[in-house]
Formats: structure tokens, C-alpha cells, sequence
């Protein structure tokens, strides 16, 4: 049984994305659950490619073609996910701040935390901190992560988590920020509870938060 957790890891880390699928399904055919699969496959998969990813050893393009092929099994994984009520990782709120229309980073942050059981909401970007507070009402997020990758735009991650606690709702949620110009030092003046240097090292992060 395990040998086919394997296949599905295996897979995934090389990008088959129509192979995952049909792995998926065989391993459920077989009489393993979804959670199973999604643990022993899916994410064991995903982790792999996040630590060669973090080690220099893949790149961008890789990493997006394992996220495919990650989805690719989720597509099959997940009404039965929902039907046996299994708890993700934790809810995952994340956008790109006011002034700043990038998105590959955050992109590719957001699919490391999918293929890791974080349920993911996506505001985009260019998003006003009142997007952020009225999002974080709506969702009811465990975790917020805030992008920025001009340095005219990191002061917004400020006003965000500045209009956080004027609504009364920033300690209902743990607030991570990244991002090329942003630093460890810069996320603790604005009063983040952590930094995050890439997108590998995310997950870590938001594990270690959500835990």
C-alpha cells in the first residue's frame, strides 16, 4: 500500500499530473482514505519539492508544474475530503498589498501552503487593508500572509495590520509577511508575528503558527 504513496509523491515532484490523478484514484480504489492519500501522497510530495526547491535544487517552473500535478490529485481527493470532514492544515488568507500588482511570489507561496493542507483564500492583488479586515471577517482566517515587492509598497503592510487592530480582529489571526524588499526586522516593527524569505520557507512558517 505504501508503494503507491510513493508512486503519487514520485509523481508529483516530476510534474505527471494526469498520472497523479489516475494514482490517486487507484489508491482509493484500493480501499485507502482520502486523508491517507492526501497526507502520504499529495503532501509528502509537495514537501519534498519545497525542501529541493528551499536547497537551490528546483526552480520556479518545476515547482509550478509539481503544484499542477498536486492539484491535479486534489481535483479527485477533494469532494471526499469534504464528505468525511477531514480538518485542513489551518485557513489561509493572502494577497499582494495596495500599490503593488505583483503576484508571482504570493502565486507560488499559495500553492506551497495548498500542497502542504492549507485551505487558501486569495484576494489578489493591489489589495486595500480594508479588503484585508473585511476578508478576515468573512473567512475567519488561522493566518494572514501579505506580499509586497516594491519598497514603496511595504509601508501598506503597516497600515494593514494597523487597520487590523482598529477593527478589533488582529489577534483573531497570525499575520506573516514577504516579499524581496521586506526583512525580519522590518516585519517586527510593524508588529507581524513572523518573516518569511521565500516560498519553501512559508510553509514552514505557517505550520509552525497554525500548530
Amino acid at each position: 500500500m505504501a508503494d503507491i504513496l510513493q508512486q503519487i509523491a514520485s509523481n508529483l515532484y516530476d510534474g505527471e499530473d494526469e498520472v497523479v490523478a489516475e494514482l490517486v484514484q487507484k489508491a482509493l480504489d484500493q480501499g485507502m482514505g482520502a486523508n491517507e492519500v492526501l497526507q502520504g501522497g499529495l503532501i509528502a510530495g509537495m514537501d519534498e519539492v519545497g525542501r529541493d526547491f528551499k536547497a537551490g535544487d528546483l526552480f520556479v517552473p518545476e515547482v509550478l508544474i509539481a503544484a499542477r500535478a498536486m492539484h491535479a490529485g486534489m481535483g479527485v481527493l477533494r469532494p471526499l475530503l469534504a464528505e468525511a470532514d477531514v480538518p485542513s492544515a489551518g485557513k489561509y488568507l493572502i494577497g499582494t498589498v495596495k500599490g503593488d500588482l505583483h503576484d508571482i511570489g504570493k502565486n507560488l507561496v499559495k500553492m506551497m501552503l495548498e500542497g502542504a493542507g492549507f485551505e487558501t483564500v486569495d484576494l489578489g492583488t493591489d489589495v486595500e487593508p480594508q479588503a484585508f479586515v473585511e476578508a478576515v471577517r468573512e473567512h475567519k482566517p488561522t493566518l494572514i500572509g501579505m506580499s509586497a515587492l516594491l519598497t514603496t509598497t511595504m509601508v501598506q503592510m503597516r497600515a494593514t495590520v494597523d487597520a487590523l487592530e482598529e477593527a478589533g480582529v488582529r489577534e483573531s489571526v497570525k499575520i506573516m509577511v514577504g516579499g524581496a524588499p521586506v526583512t525580519e526586522a522590518f516585519a517586527q516593527e510593524i508588529g507581524a508575528d513572523a518573516y518569511a524569505p521565500d516560498a519553501a520557507s512559508a510553509v514552514d512558517v505557517a505550520r509552525s503558527l497554525a500548530g
